[in-house]
């Protein structure tokens, strides 16, 4: 059995392509908030199912539900009065459930990605075309409610099959936050199309800090500080990315907002950062490093046979 999948050449933190950001920032800066629709009794996946969780799931779904009607308007503030927009993880059917949540965002000129339709369906299983269906409902439905095209994709709950990447390529998806492999954006191995890795930290990602790291408010702070600190020191050499991904539901607690909004304070803060989305680095990402990047990869792949 192949244990690579191929999907990305090995990459050295060393000897790369210089990276540069808009006005010399050394840190492009994103933050995307994973809003999502948890169904009362999801479909059971014949592939994959969460281990535990009964059918009706009354905790889970009220659970996320509150991230959807008290969270999100509260994490929504705090991002304002830091000046930050946010590229949000969409499960579509948000668009249908709770289209007020849309319109806000949409005014604040928030983008809107793919994170599914809901993230309670999975993509392991599907065929070819329930594939594609999924993402032509996706790109149509982001279409018609906020008159944006999709540029990046995460797959719900992080599920893929052997051939989204090449999929997401031939729709014309930019970039894909499903691969966690780097702090700098990187071409994939792609037939068709051309597709990017957007650094998308796990790391920093609440439900991991709350929910498996079982971390206090101020911990989760401290993290955020010290992954901007560590990449704005590397970032005066060549340019980083720091995403902070969040669940409305989990940040959004009363008891949470407040060091959240401390550690987005801080960064912003900062001079050389561009406070941005995931679709405006991977525009600048293709055209100022792309072809550059992917030159270099492909020499290192040649000289080493």
């Amino acid at each position: 059995m192949k244990n690579d999948p191929g999907l990305y050449d090995y990459w050295p933190y060393v000897d790369r392509p210089k990276i540069t950001w808009p006005n010399g920032a050394r840190v492009a800066f994103w933050v995307a908030p994973n809003i999502e629709f948890y169904e009362l009794a999801p479909p059971i996946n014949p592939t994959w199912t969460p281990p535990g969780r009964p059918v009706p799931d009354v905790m889970y779904y009220s659970q996320r539900d509150f991230g959807n009607r008290v969270g999100v308007w509260r994490m929504m503030e705090a991002m304002d009065r830091c000046g930050v927009r946010g590229s949000i993880s969409l499960n579509i059917a948000l668009c249908d459930h709770h289209p007020e949540i849309i319109e806000e965002c949409a005014k604040r000129d928030w983008e809107f990605f793919s994170h599914g339709i809901y993230n309670t369906r999975f993509t392991y299983g599907m065929s070819e075309a329930q594939e594609r269906e999924f993402i032509e409902d996706a790109f149509a439905s982001v279409e018609k409610y906020t008159g944006q095209r999709l540029a990046g994709w995460l797959s719900p709950a992080l599920t893929n099959t052997e051939r989204t990447l090449e999929l997401l390529a031939e729709y014309g998806i930019k970039y894909t936050c499903d691969l966690f492999q780097d702090d700098q954006p990187q071409p994939l191995k792609v037939n068709s199309g051309r597709l990017i890795s957007m650094p998308y930290s796990l790391e920093m990602n609440d439900i991991i800090v709350y929910n498996f790291d079982l971390s206090s408010p101020r911990h989760y702070a401290k993290v955020i500080r010290a992954q901007f600190e560590q990449l704005y020191e590397e970032g005066a050499e060549s340019g980083t990315v720091m995403c902070i991904p969040l669940h409305p539901f989990l940040v959004g607690q009363a008891h949470r907002i407040a060091a959240f909004e401390e550690a987005l304070a801080y960064i912003t803060g900062h001079e050389k950062v561009w406070v941005t989305t995931g679709r405006e680095i991977a525009d600048w990402y293709y055209e100022h490093h792309y072809d550059t990047v992917l030159d270099a990869l492909k020499s290192t792949r040649q000289s080493q046979g």
